[in-house]
Parts: structure tokens; sequence; C-alpha cells
């Protein structure tokens, strides 16, 4: 029996948790699809999710199809969600993209696209909605040759499109004779010409290209990234999902067995009324039972899973073992997280960003005695997603968490008074700016007072290129500093940059262990924990740094009457864009737009435009801030700058709100 772990991907809207319940209606694990718009779904079994008819939180359904276990992973279609399908994407062998046939590929899509395009995932593409007034299969189809995959292989075409009554046909079936097929059928044949000789002349020929030539060589292809099926339908009515389950089968390929060491991803956390804390657990490698241990990478010690289950159709079952390739619920471990790395962390892949947070917001209680329980609240979040990356000032009496837009704060409120009963206020969000080394810089530590104790390192820091993040290296032999005192150090720099000279994170920086030494009897791991924030600090502090703001990438859409004033308009923003590319009465505009001007946009150019023009925006990184702009702000807790102040926090002398390295 093969394994199969497949992820569904959409902008939100597309009808990617309709597929998933005709998917799961199809293959025969449920009597009858449940719908979206009643709450009904299997997928969505949050209060929250039922309400407002999107997913929140990624879920994973496990059923028999053919010779295949299928765990099938619904995801959020929120871009503010995306940490979600970070952590999913991880663990799938494949996806389904889901795109809408009215409103085609979408701001998310595209982010969606890059993070599969950088895993190389292998993927089907799936149009819904052809039923729909406004549908246009080949438009689409266009626009994804175009902006996503230049190797796509469309299989099927639309009967009757703009009509509930439509229908899936085959495109290589001889009496298919609609007035697109050719022209769609084309672009799979040229796809595929490529990489197949015997498609390429029978093509070149003009002879009919027969179905077995095209399906023939398509797993591979597929499999090795080289080519993706496209297919289509209407999801709501079954239309197109036999099909798009037979591609699963055919198409996508199976986990990847790995015998030779044990280790995995927990992608999910949630709370079990029986269970407690529950992991939603991918296994890469080896096999584990019930009471087995293992190292928790996070946490640096071994761990026992006390109960081991496997999520079918709303409930859970016991499991004797899981094996190699496989998803199942893992229970006992307290301390779990998502994203956390159970095992041998060299056969788990890295988990790569498609957004990343831009707000960061402080929520008060209503009721001002509440805010020890909505900080216990906000932990127990912050362990299902840790992008929150809840902070509490005790000293300020300030909660605060880090989101990725407005649709969040409004979940995560809703979920506060579902599911803890508690009402919170969120105020005004704050951008989350960042920082980067104004110049090059070198500074010291000595760490050998109180004795015992020895630390001695000299930091030199430097500017590093735009996205490059935190990049570190050692000049410093073993003979100087030992081997496990570096590889601390080494743990301890990402921790040490969370706040730099202006508040904010640093990122985009070289950092280099110069030189240094360590003392036979003195040192001990610790020692090097502690000293390294105080040195790079320093570093920091001579060097300076400059500040980064978040931006949007930024696609308008419109008639060209409104040019004028949707121009002045980003001039006004900050706005750097490229000319305009016009078409008919219409034009579009790409640039990029500081995120701080542009919170809330979307209201803003609907009025400009009378509701007429459109706009896609997602997450573009940081670029630097203009002198004049951003927002500085003080380090919160003991600042490694105030070296006395630090050492006696990390001793246990002072006591402060912030958590040890």
């Amino acid at each position: 029996m093969a394994i199969k772990n497949i992820g569904i991907l959409a902008h939100v809207d597309a009808g990617k948790t309709t597929i998933t319940e005709n998917l799961l209606f199809a293959a025969g694990a449920i009597r009858n699809p449940g719908s979206v718009d009643k709450g009904t779904s299997v997928s969505d079994s949050m209060d929250v999710e039922k309400e407002r008819g999107i997913s929140v939180k990624a879920s994973c359904i496990s059923f028999q199809w053919k010779k295949n276990t299928i765990n099938l992973i619904d995801t959020p279609g929120h871009a503010d969600f995306s940490s979600e399908v970070e952590r999913s994407l991880a663990v799938t062998d494949a996806v389904i993209l889901t795109i809408s046939a009215v409103e085609g590929v979408q701001a998310h899509t595209l982010s969606l696209w890059n993070v599969i395009e950088k895993y190389k995932k292998p993927c089907l593409i799936f149009i819904n909605k052809t039923d729909r007034e406004g549908s246009d299969l080949v438009r689409v189809i266009h626009q994804v040759k175009r902006e996503l995959f230049h190797h796509i292989v469309p299989l099927y075409a639309v009967e009757n499109e703009n009509d509930p009554a439509c229908s899936v046909v085959d495109l290589f079936d001889k009496n298919v004779s609609m007035p697109d097929a050719n022209f769609i059928r084309d672009i799979a044949i040229e796809s595929l010409a490529e990489y197949d000789e015997s498609v390429l002349s029978y093509f070149v020929e003009g002879q009919h290209v027969v179905k077995t030539m095209i399906t023939s060589g398509l797993c591979a292809l597929t499999s090795s990234f080289k080519v993706i099926p496209v297919l289509c339908g209407v999801a709501k009515t079954g239309q197109g999902i036999a099909e798009l389950l037979n591609a699963i089968d055919h198409y996508l390929p199976s986990a990847s067995i790995i015998a030779a060491s044990t280790g995995g991803l927990v992608f999910k956390v949630e709370r079990d009324k029986n269970l407690g804390k529950i992991g939603y657990f991918r296994l890469f490698g080896g096999r584990i039972k019930a009471k087995d241990q293992l190292f928790h990478f996070r946490l640096k010690k071994e761990v026992k899973i006390a109960q081991l289950k496997k999520r079918s159709i709303n409930k859970l079952e016991d499991k004797q073992e899981l094996t190699s390739g496989d998803v199942g619920v893992i229970s006992g471990i307290e301390d779990i997280v998502a994203g956390d790395i159970l095992g041998d962390s060299s056969i788990v892949p890295n988990i790569l960003p498609i957004q990343e947070s831009v707000l960061a917001i402080s929520v008060k209680p209503v009721k001002p005695g509440e805010i020890s329980t909505l900080a216990g609240a906000l932990f127990e979040l912050n362990d299902e997603d840790p992008a929150l990356n809840f902070q509490w000032d005790k000293e300020e009496n300030e909660l605060q968490v880090n989101l990725m837009g407005y649709m969040q704060i409004e979940i995560l409120q809703r979920i506060l008074q579902q599911r803890f009963g508690l009402d919170a206020i969120f105020e005004e969000p704050l951008v989350i700016y960042k920082e980067t080394p104004a110049a090059s810089g070198e500074a010291t530590v000595n760490y050998t007072m109180p004795k015992p104790c020895w630390a001695v390192m000299t930091f030199g820091i430097e500017p590093g290129p735009p996205g490059s993040g935190i990049v570190y290296s050692s000049r410093v032999s073993v003979n100087d500093i030992q081997r496990k005192y570096q590889n601390e150090v080494e743990k301890t720099i990402p921790k040490g940059l969370l706040q730099g000279i202006k508040g904010w994170a640093v990122t985009d920086i070289k950092i280099s262990l110069l030189s240094g030494e360590d003392h036979e009897i003195h040192s001990r791991p610790g020692d090097f924990i502690l000293a390294a924030p105080m040195g790079i600090m320093a570093a920091l502090k001579k060097a300076g740094t400059k500040l980064l703001e978040p931006v949007y990438l930024f696609e308008i859409f419109s008639p060209e009457e409104y040019l004028g004033i949707i121009v002045s308009d980003l001039t006004k923003m900050r706005a750097i864009h490229e000319s305009p590319v016009f078409e008919g009465d219409n034009f579009s505009l790409k640039g990029q737009v500081p995120v701080a001007e542009a919170m809330k946009y979307q209201i803003r150019l609907s009025s400009l435009s009378g509701g007429k023009a459109k706009l896609r925006l997602r997450f573009g990184g940081y670029i630097e801030c203009p002198d004049g702009y951003g927002k500085e702000r003080p380090y919160k807790g003991v600042n490694p700058l105030n070296q006395s102040q630090w050492i006696l926090h990390h001793r246990g002398a002072y006591k402060a709100n912030e958590r040890r390295f």
C-alpha cells in the first residue's frame, strides 16, 4: 500500500475545501460531501471556520483509494494564515493548486506558487468553478502558462462553460470537437514534445496524438517537476472530481521510504479533550510505536510518545505503528510546538516562508483582572502557531502578538471568545520593521568575572546583501575555543539578534568570530551563551544600524480613466511602479509600496475608482527605510549592553521578564 501526502492549496474562495469534501465522497470515505456555506465540511471543524466559511487551520484526513493511503491536507486559503500552509507544505509529497476559473491567478496564488517552485513540489492544477458566469478556461490556462509555469499539460476542457449544466470532456478523445479544444490540446502537446520525441514527431507531422502517448510518461515528468497536468471542473457538483482522484493515483508520487534513520516534523498542534496536547506528525524516516522515545531537536532532550493515533473522518483511531512516509497523531509531549523536529533533523526538510508577519499588535483583556488568563490563552495559541511570536512584558503589563493582516485579528479575537471565554481588545497595529548594520564594527567581550566563568570573544559584523538574513562564520581555532563552546555561540546568535539597537530584529548581517579563548578549568557552555549577545550588541552599537521596512508587491487592474488619480495616490504612498501596460480601455500597473502606507489600501482604491479597479497585493520582503520614516522602539527586557544587569539576570540574581537564552 503506497502512501501519498497531498496538500490542497489555493487563494481564498477558490473552492479547495469543497474539493476536499468531494474527493472524500468520490473515494467512499464519507456518505455525503459537506458544505462550506452550511458549516458541515469535514475539514473545517472549528466554530469560527463554520461561521465564516473559511479555513483557519490546516486539517489532515486519511483515507484509502485503490492501492493508496492518502493523507489529504486541506490548508487555509487566506494569506493571513500562511504559517499553517508553510508547515503543511513541508510534509507533503505533492500538491493540488486550485484556481478559480473566474478570478484566475490571484495574489496569494502567486505567493503559494513561489514556494511550490522552490520546493520543486510535484503539482496538479485544478481550475474550479467553470459553471459560474465569467468563467474563462482558456484565459486562465493562458494566465497559468504565463505567470506560473510554462510547461503545463491540460488534460480536460469544459463543455457548456458558464452554465450549471457544464461537463468535463477529455481533450484527447477523438470525438471532442469544441472550438477551444484544439487550442488547449496544442498547449499540452507542446509541453510534452520537449521531453518526448514521439509526441514531437506526431505533432510536427500533423497526426493525431492519442491519449496513451500523453499519459505514458506523464507520471515521471510530473514527479520530476518538468510538467504540470491541468484539470478542471466544478467541485460542488462533482464535475472533474473523479478525474482529479485518478490523476492523484496516476501522476503524483508516493512518499519516499527512508529506513536508515528515524525523524519527522510536527506540522500541526491542537488540544484534544481526552489526550491533551497532540501533534500531527509526518515521519520522514524509520518507524515508531507508542512508548518510543525520540530526540526533541528544539528542547535537546529525549521525549516519550505516549499514544499513537491516525486521523480518519471525524475521529482519532489507534495506530500500532507509524512507518516512513506516513502521517500520524502523537500525544504525551506537553512542550510540543508546531514546527518541532523529533529524531534525525537531517532528513526533515526546511520550512520555507510564504509570507512574514508584518504587524505587531498589543492585546488587552476587556476585564483588566483577566490579563494573566489572557496571557495563558495566548501562550497556548502560540504553541499551535509560533508565528504569533507572543510576548508578555510583565513590567509594562503588555501583551503583544505578530500578525499578518486584519482578517487574522478578527479570527484570533473570535477564537479567544469561543475557546477561552475571553473578550480581548486589539489595539491599532504597528508595522514590524527590521534593522541591518549601517557599517562594519568590531567588539570584544571579556566574561571572566565573577568566577567560575571564562568566555573571551571578539566579534566582527558587517552589512549583508538584501535578503541574506544572518550569516555566521568562525575564524577561531578549536585550540583556542573548543568546538562544543563554538557550537553554543552559533546557536545563540539568532536569539541574540531578536532585538537590535533600535528595538527590532536584526537581519542581513555577516557575523564573524575573529578571536577568543576559553579556560581549561573555569569555562562552561553557559558562559559562551551568556557572553555572545553582549559582544554582538556591542559591535552593533559601534557600527550603528539602519531601519528596513516591509513592502507589498502590487498589481492594479483598472479602466484607463482612473490612471492619473491612481498614480498620483501611489506617489503619495512612496510607491515605486513600472510603466502601465494598456489593453483596450484598461491598464495594469505593477510596483511595490511600503506596508506602512498601504494598510487598508484596498478600501481606498475601491473608493478612488468607484469599485472598478482590482488589486493584487502580496508580501514583497524588506527594503531600506528612508530617513524620517519608520519607528524605533525601546528594548524589551534586559539589554545585553547593560552587561552587569545582563550577567546578574542570567545568573538568577536579577528577576526580569525576559526568558533566558
